[in-house]
């Protein structure tokens, strides 16, 4: 509580959440039970044999793979007490729900965004030097001089096409962190978002575009920061998801995807009316469904090593 007050609030700033744009939505129905199951075919290989005249030829068995996940419930709520309520000059309620909302959205994200994280078709950004470039083949050897290029892009890309994955929209679209995108805006390939042919036809979060790939910035985009990372002065490792359309799915319980719950003075065991509270949970899952038609590519940033040093 401060005695003067500035009754006009800035509004927090807010990361852009965007993992969940490009999923599938699977949502399960009331009573269905905690685990969804995904079924995927596999492609039959082609019949290029020739048929005989008046013989069947041998048929081909469906090859389909299950994928399990399981529905997980998460949640959070802050104390309103009946003083504050009395004393305070803002509206709690409706602050704390924005609050909360803000920490249900971000939480709901992350989840997402951690089980792309661990996808297993990576690309590791090369060593690049004046005397020229070198393979990396693990996250601990990135060193400073392995940061985000076109090409990497573009390879990604190529990856994505060799396996049939279907572009989203007109383009393959990069999940990315405004660090990471830093060495990339410079390049003679970027377009920025407002020279498109049709600017409106924008996604959510949405700078610019390389080749058939288009780049949506997010602070919330995934960062290392542990003992996989190497050691020589780099601060972060950053990963920059690449993705075709049917790559993940996300689901939710009908009817219990997100809650906003209100308690009011006096309700429970509260015989002085003296506790409120504000609160939100919901359930959700998220599970990789094509490995094929995603691609991680992790790298190191000369802003996030400038700013580091600062």
């Amino acid at each position: 509580m401060k005695t003067f007050y500035e009754k006009r609030l800035i509004d927090q700033a807010e990361p852009r959440l965007v993992h969940d744009q490009f999923a599938d939505f699977y949502p399960v129905p009331v009573g269905g039970g905690k685990t969804i199951e995904f079924r995927k075919y596999d492609s039959l290989p082609k019949a290029t044999t020739p048929l005989t005249e008046g013989v069947t030829p041998d048929g081909q068995s469906l090859n389909v793979t299950n994928i399990t996940s399981d529905l997980h419930q998460y949640g959070g709520w802050t104390p309103l007490t009946d003083v504050l309520q009395m004393t305070a000059i803002d509206n709690n309620v409706v602050q704390a729900t924005r609050i909360l909302a803000s920490q249900a959205g971000r939480t709901l994200d992350t989840i997402t965004r951690d089980v792309l994280a661990g996808g297993t078709n990576v690309i590791y950004a090369p060593k690049v030097t004046s005397s020229g470039e070198t393979a990396v083949e693990s996250r601990s050897a990135l060193t400073m001089d392995c940061k985000l290029t076109p090409k990497l892009f573009f390879q990604a890309a190529a990856q994505l096409g060799a396996m049939n994955a279907d572009t989203i929209g007109d383009s393959y679209v990069a999940i990315i962190h405004p660090y990471a995108a830093y060495d990339l805006k410079t390049s003679k390939e970027w377009i920025e978002v407002h020279k498109y042919a049709d600017p409106e036809a924008m996604f959510r979060g949405e700078i610019g575009k390389l080749g058939n790939i288009r780049f949506i910035e997010t602070s919330e985009a995934k960062i290392w920061k542990d003992e996989t990372c190497p050691g020589s002065g780099a601060s972060a490792v950053f990963g920059t998801l690449v993705l075709g359309a049917h790559a993940y799915g996300v689901t939710e319980l009908e009817g219990g995807g997100l809650e906003h719950i209100v308690k009011q003075l006096g309700y429970g065991d509260d015989p002085l009316n003296q506790r409120a509270s504000v609160g939100w949970k919901g359930m959700r899952a998220a599970e990789r469904l094509v490995e094929q038609y995603m691609v991680r590519i992790e790298s190191l940033s000369s802003y996030s090593a400038s700013a580091a040093a600062n």
